[in-house]
């Protein structure tokens, strides 16, 4: 038995021809374009076949702030016919242009400290930062209060939401990696200081408020085991050095008496003379 499988052989994919009518009409190209003034349209560039009696001619673009970027005009003809018409004409970018960077929605683009004065950002309802308050809570703070209340926020923080708070606070400037922490004593934690005021509900374990009128991290959020020099149990101990007594400079314990006398022509001589006040 001979081999029974396909007799027929595949055909080969082959490059599309050029086709020499085609790529003879850059005029006609060029006068395709019709969006923009004569001058933005630079040299012509390459004719590139797309397909049977289909070809693309490309273009340099002089536009301002279009570094790079190329018309593209694709022409076509019907065969045994010499008359080229227009398929389409576009802008596109080359190999080397300049491009816009990315479009990420406004959620993405939005870095902490562009929220201003005036400014408003809504949060959108499918947020899975935030559960609804009406919900029984994982945080038994939350819990508590909402029951022994009655009342309670509409959205309130999720499992995720608190995860991804956490993690950005601890590898932040008030975590226990930031360089005044890794800076201060190592028992300089904030976890025992006095001036710590742990934060309620689930993440009182790992983070609370600096409330140190002198530390550089007062009214902020910080890690338990952040710290700082600011300590409350910080204590400089200073040595008691004896003080040495210095030499003696001059010597005052004794007078040497002294004749003290008027120097010629300083009074009259008929002038009484005057009294010292000692013998």
């Amino acid at each position: 038995m001979g081999n029974n499988g396909p007799v027929t052989r595949p055909a080969s994919a082959r490059a599309p021809r050029l086709d020499q009518v085609c790529a003879a009409a850059v005029e006609v190209a060029r006068d395709a374009i019709t969006e923009v003034e004569p001058t933005d349209i630079g040299d012509h560039l390459q004719a590139v076949a797309e397909g049977d009696r289909v070809v693309t001619h490309y273009f340099e673009c002089r536009m301002a702030g279009y570094r790079g970027w190329r018309w593209a005009v694709t022409v076509t003809r019907v065969p045994r016919s010499r008359h080229v018409t227009i398929c389409e004409t576009v802008l596109l970018p080359g190999p080397d242009a300049l491009l816009a960077p990315g479009w990420l929605p406004w959620q993405e683009r939005l870095k902490p400290g562009d929220l201003g004065p005036g400014d408003l950002l809504p949060t959108p309802a499918d947020d899975e930062r935030l559960a609804p308050g009406y919900l029984l809570s994982d945080d038994p703070a939350v819990e508590d209060t909402a029951w022994e209340l009655g009342l309670g926020r509409a959205r309130v923080l999720s499992r995720e939401g608190r995860a991804e708070a956490a993690q950005r606070w601890y590898d932040g400037d008030h975590g226990p990696d930031a360089a005044i922490s890794t800076a201060a004593p190592a028992a300089a934690r904030c976890g025992t200081c006095g001036f710590y005021l742990p934060l309620a509900g689930a993440l009182r374990l790992a983070f609370g408020a600096c409330g140190n009128f002198y530390a550089p991290d007062d009214g902020r959020v910080v890690s338990a085991d952040h710290g700082c020099g600011a300590h409350s149990e910080t204590l400089v101990e200073t040595s008691e050095t004896p003080v040495e007594e210095l030499p003696t400079v001059y010597d005052d314990s004794a007078v040497e008496a002294m004749t003290v006398s008027r120097a010629a022509g300083s009074v009259e001589a008929a002038e009484p003379a005057e009294p010292y006040g000692h013998p």
